[in-house]
């Protein structure tokens, strides 16, 4: 095998597999969707067959029972140790990170319903981070509504504290509601997170960790991760596959009278494709390289995407 990500020392912390080596670790599992209802769970634009399913979120997914299984021991070990056993339902957070466009959604939509399936007694919750972006008011307020999807546009004081409570085994906890029709949050209105197993957590910049120079601790999202996946795809096709959702969006979702986007329906194919180009050229894209992409070495597994969203290899940290 090849040494992805090695480091300055040649050493890579992931092994690396192929789809058919990933594929045969499925250990025979049986495939729990229908074509059907796959096709709910995808973003627009994406595109996942009952064959990735099969092939690589199957064995993903005993993986990740597997480690979950390991850290239920490892915390009752850990509460005999103290000797206080708490009754308190700590969840398992997995984090799924990256890129715009790139089909993370899908990735989280996926393994929500897969896991939920798969062990029926536990209580598996999916959220995303862009229910803690600040609203659009705010933004522009302080000048910053072209960056809404880089860091400074999050309310990172409110997800920490979201995070530790999780973590805390807190009872009802609230989270925002993001639209993405209106581009903004819901006003009074909470997804409630209440004591799940298992947590998903999915964003952009989830895996994203403090500079050099810091005065004091910091404490990050990931920091309350027991297990984090970055999506990956060629810089190339991420730009493709925005355009193209750009494309179809304009014959749907920004029809919509209550679109924030409204004023790109009427934009010709030509005039769109430019649109799509320069907001991907002067935001996501920039985004992408500064504080996402820089990130994805941090994840325990690495999907990496070829062309037609296919899944090609997978990458599992080792050390």
């Amino acid at each position: 095998m090849a040494t992805p990500f090695a480091t300055e020392y040649g050493i890579s912390p992931y092994l690396n597999f192929s789809r058919t080596e990933w594929a045969d670790l499925r250990n025979g599992a049986r495939l729990p969707l229908t074509s059907d209802e796959l096709h709910q769970l995808v973003s627009l634009n994406d595109a996942v067959s009952l064959d990735d399913v099969a092939d690589i979120y199957m064995p993903l997914m005993r993986l990740i029972q597997l480690y979950y299984e390991a850290s239920r021991q490892l915390y009752q070990v850990t509460n005999s140790f103290l000797g206080s056993p708490s009754k308190s339902r700590v969840p398992y957070v997995i984090g799924i990170a990256g890129s715009v466009a790139v089909g993370k959604s899908s990735t989280a939509r996926i393994l929500h319903a897969l896991l939920a399936r798969q062990q029926p007694t536990l209580r598996v919750d999916l959220i995303t981070t862009d229910g803690f972006l600040y609203p659009n008011h705010l933004l522009q307020d302080r000048g910053i509504m072209h960056r809404k999807g880089f860091p400074e546009s999050y309310d990172r004081r409110r997800l920490i504290q979201f995070m530790a409570d999780v973590k805390s085994g807190l009872p009802q906890l609230g989270v925002p509601v993001y639209s993405h029709l209106t581009y903004d949050i819901i006003p009074e209105q909470s997804l409630i997170v209440d004591q799940p197993d298992i947590l998903i957590v999915e964003g952009l910049n989830v895996l994203q960790r403090g500079g050099p120079g810091a005065r004091r601790p910091q404490i990050f999202v990931s920091d309350f991760f027991d297990f984090s996946i970055y999506v990956d795809a060629d810089e190339q096709h991420l730009q493709q596959w925005y355009v193209e959702r750009f494309l179809r969006l304009r014959e749907t979702a920004f029809r919509n009278p209550s679109s924030y986007f409204k004023r790109y329906a009427e934009l010709s194919v030509e005039e769109a494709v430019a649109t799509a180009q320069r907001i991907w050229r002067e935001i996501n894209y920039v985004n992408l390289k500064q504080n996402i992409e820089p990130t994805r070495e941090r994840a325990d597994l690495i999907l990496e995407k070829g062309a037609r969203h296919m899944l090609e290899r997978i990458y599992l940290r080792k050390l």
